[in-house]
């Protein structure tokens, strides 16, 4: 679903069809977010006129930028997987799109384990994924049973952990 290192960040389910992109989170880790989220985030804030009073302001209460939503996806979902890196391609006998399962590799708390799987066996953790790379959503109905008790459990830890 969500790695342990999102669980602080606001997150939702995806969605058929969506696009989504690798984005890098405050956590420092690299997980999936909507394309349109991402792009309002990083907008550009309004110039003002730089002078002595604006600065004691934005040093005392600096400004907020919006918070991107980290998009969870179930394993055994159909992912499109598109601008591949070039050296990613060589490396694991890829083309510039495949399409990929995801999977997590471990059950273990407090490790990265989202990942994908590749049509010829080959799986990469979402934290070895390109900034900015895309994703397509295919299909969800393939994804596994999600045992939704055991991840309120591990994120309620999370959250006792870090209080």
């Amino acid at each position: 679903m969500c790695d342990y290192s999102l669980m602080a960040v606001p997150n939702r389910l995806a969605q058929e069809g969506e696009e989504l992109v690798a984005h890098r989170f405050p956590t420092g880790s690299i997980g999936l977010a909507s394309q349109a989220d991402v792009r309002r985030c990083a907008r550009p804030r309004r110039a003002e006129p730089n002078n002595l009073w604006t600065a004691l302001r934005d040093f005392f209460n600096p400004p907020r930028n919006p918070a991107v939503c980290a998009v969870c996806i179930p394993p055994g979902a159909k992912l499109e997987l598109r601008d591949i890196p070039v050296r990613l391609q060589q490396e694991l006998s890829l083309g510039p799109v495949e399409q990929v399962t995801f999977t997590q590799l471990t059950s273990a708390v407090n490790t990265y384990r989202d990942a994908v799987r590749f049509g010829n066996g080959r799986e990469i953790r979402l934290q070895e994924l390109r900034e900015g790379q895309r994703v397509l959503v295919l299909d969800l109905s393939l994804a596994g049973e999600v045992d939704f008790e055991a991840l309120r459990a591990e994120r309620e830890e999370f959250a006792l952990r870090f209080r």
